[in-house]
């Protein structure tokens, strides 16, 4: 029960990467609101459902407002809502870039900065934003997503700096998954996820509660002199 007593909002959190981290940080004892914009698709004691759309600025208030005024305090936020939009940057449209900036991106700035202030009053707090291993390597056709996950990863540090500035122990961290098999992959042909897994040094892709195992670590205070870190969970891939 590392996060007994604890409240948590985790972003993209109705399948996949974040439903894996729901009900990981739930069966770890936490309170877990999972945001995502649509409903969730199990069910889980201790995990709620709150529609949101992340590039909704007065959404995103209200949805910090709500965790607030139920709770009382914010001990964890999951910046996890991510989409892809590949395209060779010859061919790539101004929605497909915009889109992905604006949800990867922004969408992340857009809870934290009512979040992380937040935690900076309350004197602690764990934000765990999720990049991958494309913003540290680059990728083909990912000009766009390669361009948010890495700006996610410098987010991170400046948070870092910025809401412990005053001496609160509030720590800001990344984790950069190599490719997980979830439904981001669907889309995927089977060759290039084989190509992916062989590219790393454990042959094979990473299941999602790999991944949440590492949010778990870096939520819980066993992670309590971590901060400012971006953590790879990849198998060894290099891209």
């Amino acid at each position: 029960m590392r996060l007994e007593g604890k409240v948590a909002i985790i972003t993209g959190g109705a399948r996949g990467l974040g439903q894996s981290m729901a009900e990981l940080f739930a069966k770890e004892g936490a309170k877990v609101i999972a945001a995502d914009m649509g409903e969730l698709n199990y069910e889980c004691e201790g995990v709620e459902g709150f529609q949101l759309n992340v590039t909704d600025v007065e959404g995103c208030e209200k949805l910090f407002n709500y965790a607030k005024e139920k709770y009382g305090r914010i001990d964890i936020l999951v910046n996890n809502a991510g989409i892809t939009r590949d395209s060779l940057t010859r061919k790539m449209s101004d929605d497909m870039w915009n889109l992905v900036i604006d949800v990867n991106l922004k969408g992340v700035f857009n809870l934290t900065r009512f979040v992380g202030p937040f935690m900076a009053e309350q004197g602690s707090g764990s934000i765990i934003n999720i990049s991958s291993v494309v913003g540290e390597f680059g990728n083909i056709g990912q000009a766009n997503y390669a361009a948010t996950k890495a700006g996610v990863i410098g987010m991170t540090k400046s948070w870092a700096k910025e809401f412990a500035m005053k001496g609160a122990q509030v720590r800001v961290n990344s984790i950069a998954p190599g490719y997980t098999l979830t439904d981001i992959l669907k889309t995927v042909p089977q060759d290039l996820l084989d190509k992916f897994a062989a590219q790393t040094m454990l042959k094979r892709l990473a299941q999602p509660e790999e991944i949440a195992t590492a949010a778990l670590f870096l939520a819980s205070d066993d992670a309590s002199y971590i901060t400012g870190h971006n953590l790879s969970v990849n198998g060894g891939m290099r891209l």
